[in-house]
């Protein structure tokens, strides 16, 4: 199980056990511990709609919502269909197949509903970690 299957679980178990857990009382629990791992860390969330953004993890709510900072708007930009237009712009603006139109969004919140991938920076030993967290 990658780590985007489990972010809306991992949500509600770390709402439900962070409220129980006061400054020098009992030891936080797994999946409150994975998500202070996640802090700051950079991510990369897919969304329905095929644009994706890249920004630093800043939190997740009971309900599985993300909110990154310091945020990048990706969108692919596909040809249009029509081929007067086209041909008039490639003489302006040559675009390759490939393109993506990017814009700096600052704070974004991602709702839980949308999100279709999430891919978390990191070396493989921090990834191996992450998991062996998840299994336990």
């Amino acid at each position: 199980m990658g780590i985007h299957d489990e972010l809306g679980s991992l949500a509600m178990a770390a709402s439900l056990e962070f409220s129980n857990t006061k400054e020098g009382g009992r030891p936080l629990k797994a999946s409150v511990k994975r998500c202070h791992q996640l802090l700051n860390r950079s991510m990369k969330v897919g969304v329905s709609d095929g644009r994706f953004f890249i920004g630093k993890f800043h939190c997740l709510d009971k309900q599985g919502n993300i909110i990154l900072y310091d945020t990048l708007e990706c969108r692919p930009i596909h040809p249009s269909s029509t081929r007067d237009v086209d041909v008039h712009l490639s003489t302006r603006f040559p675009q390759s197949k490939g393109t993506v139109e990017q814009r700096n969004l600052g704070l974004v919140l991602i709702p839980a509903k949308c999100r279709t991938s999430c891919l978390v920076e990191g070396s493989i030993e921090e990834k191996l970690t992450l998991l062996s967290l998840q299994e336990n």
